[in-house]
């Protein structure tokens, strides 16, 4: 989904009148966490969706969009109730760090009509397009080192929606879908674009002046292709060229409203002076499609490609397994450091070694390193994929398809998609060595944590209990091996340790 910033008035009267206006609460939804306010928000061109409200999100305490489909029909919203909520409950598989999120929906039947409402991330920084126009109204011109920060986090979602088996095509990528954070993290919306167009392709009638005057001005985005057949990657990576060279030239120029001629396209590229950047864009806007790279070959391209540093590869390494080390770790290490010890020395036979001191590096500045590659701001692009990333098959059909295909399997049942992100394990033996006491405490992604307690006897094999355990710990499929693994070293290590000290567990 995309969102941008509102505008507000001018004036601090107004602007405070305004604000305790704006943030009215208006509606709650059934579970009370989130909270929709009266403050709108431009959704972009996104079929079907009527109106995009902030909303506020009462656990975490961040703003969320709270989006609104509306049926008058309810006719016609019976006869389309388990198509949406397929589409929905596939919309919430779907987690990547430069991706807007997808949080919840619910369904809401009154006597009138019928709506389905979503929440989905706020982007409060706003999209490309508004970031790009004020750079041009400042007379600067864009850094290179952050435009290509900037495509591989593009290409990274691009490439993570094109591994899914069956792939994702976004089909509506433009610098008007594609967001900026304060922290420099990109992040792409609209990316169920093409779905929405099948589920509600005469859900809404409203703003289509508005909508005609933006796919005009955003005409050049699209590959000729587009339309014509069955959509493939190569439709994105057009796009992706035209957003890389908007990127680079901060604006294509249109005449007037109408759309950016063709002309103007060559203009702007060969307005670079740098040859790969332009080499790059071009292999993006090939006409023939199977001309086009792939996402992944351009993440191998000269002008992007570059050997990670080992401290990149270390800092991936520590937030994929995040989960096995104490809260505050890095903290807490780089405390008990001596800043005048040697870290790291490099000798040389012909001259003077170099050392490395634990004084060279900032804490505060690794902290920071380490939140933005847990953000996704530094991907890591030149290692394939483990296995694709399995996505139900609706997602990629086109409506004729929607309307045939018939799923075998029943009425899906929501599953965990959190993740573990650390794990903590006590044992405490009794007196008399008869029985142990275990506390499982697994602190998840969202910050809601679970705590599991349970009596062990010297009996009990460390693999069964590790099994039971993850199994009323109720935690996604990956996790669980992590889980499981843990918690059998750490049974197995206490009853080592109680062996040793003369203890019969």
């Amino acid at each position: 989904m995309t969102m941008s910033v509102p505008e507000r008035k001018s004036g601090s009267e107004g602007k405070e009148e305004e604000s305790e206006d704006e943030s009215e609460i208006l509606e709650e939804s059934p579970c009370g966490r989130w909270q929709k306010r009266k403050e709108q928000v431009s959704q972009g061109n996104v079929p079907g969706v009527e109106s995009a409200s902030l909303a506020m999100d009462t656990e975490e305490g961040v703003e969320v969009v709270w989006n609104e489909v509306l049926f008058s029909d309810k006719k016609v919203f019976k006869a389309q109730e388990d198509k949406i909520k397929e589409m929905f409950e596939n919309l919430m598989q779907v987690e990547h760090p430069n991706i807007v999120k997808f949080h919840k929906y619910w369904l809401d039947m009154k006597e009138s009509q019928a709506r389905v409402i979503f929440i989905t991330e706020y982007m409060s920084s706003g999209s490309l397009k508004q970031f790009l126009k004020k750079t041009k109204k400042n007379h600067k011109t864009m850094n290179v080192k952050a435009w290509k920060r900037w495509c591989t986090q593009i290409l990274s979602a691009l490439s993570y929606l094109h591994s899914c088996d069956p792939p994702i095509i976004h089909g509506n990528l433009t610098c008007d879908t594609i967001f900026i954070q304060h922290n420099g993290l990109i992040k792409i919306g609209s990316v169920w674009h093409r779905l929405f167009v099948n589920v509600f392709p005469d859900a809404s009638v409203h703003g289509k002046g508005r909508q005609h005057r933006d796919e005009q001005r955003n005409l050049h985005f699209f590959a000729p292709e587009y339309g014509a057949g069955e959509d493939d990657y190569a439709i994105d990576i057009f796009s992706f060229g035209i957003c890389a060279l908007e990127m680079a030239v901060l604006e294509i120029q249109a005449n007037g409203d109408t759309a950016v001629s063709k002309e103007a396209i060559v203009n702007a590229g060969q307005s670079l002076e740098d040859p790969l950047m332009r080499e790059f864009t071009q292999s993006c806007l090939r006409h023939e499609a199977k001309l086009r790279p792939t996402a992944h070959d351009l993440l191998f391209h000269r002008v992007l490609f570059e050997v990670h540093s080992l401290k990149l590869l270390a800092a991936h390494c520590l937030i994929n397994n995040q989960y096995l080390l104490p809260e505050n770790c890095v903290e807490e290490k780089t405390k008990s450091f001596d800043p005048n010890a040697v870290m790291a020395e490099i000798k040389h036979e012909d001259r003077q070694g170099v050392q490395l001191k634990y004084s060279h590096v900032s804490p505060l500045e690794l902290d920071k390193f380490l939140e933005d590659v847990k953000n996704g701001i530094y991907p890591l692009m030149n290692f394939a994929s483990s296995r694709p990333h399995p996505v139900p098959r609706a997602l990629s059909l086109s409506q004729e398809q929607v309307e045939t295909v018939k799923t075998p399997t029943p009425e899906p049942q929501e599953t965990e998609t959190r993740k573990v992100v650390q794990m903590h394990c006590n044992l405490e033996s009794n007196e008399e060595g008869t029985k142990t006491h275990l506390s499982l405490f697994l602190k998840m992604d969202d910050k809601l944590h679970r705590q599991l307690s349970c009596d062990i006897l010297p009996t009990d094999t460390s693999k069964d209990l590790a099994s039971e355990l993850v199994h009323y710990a109720f935690i996604n499929e990956e996790d669980s091996e992590k889980v499981a693994g843990f918690l059998e070293d750490a049974i197995s290590r206490h009853r080592v340790r109680a062996l040793a000290s003369g203890s019969t567990q």
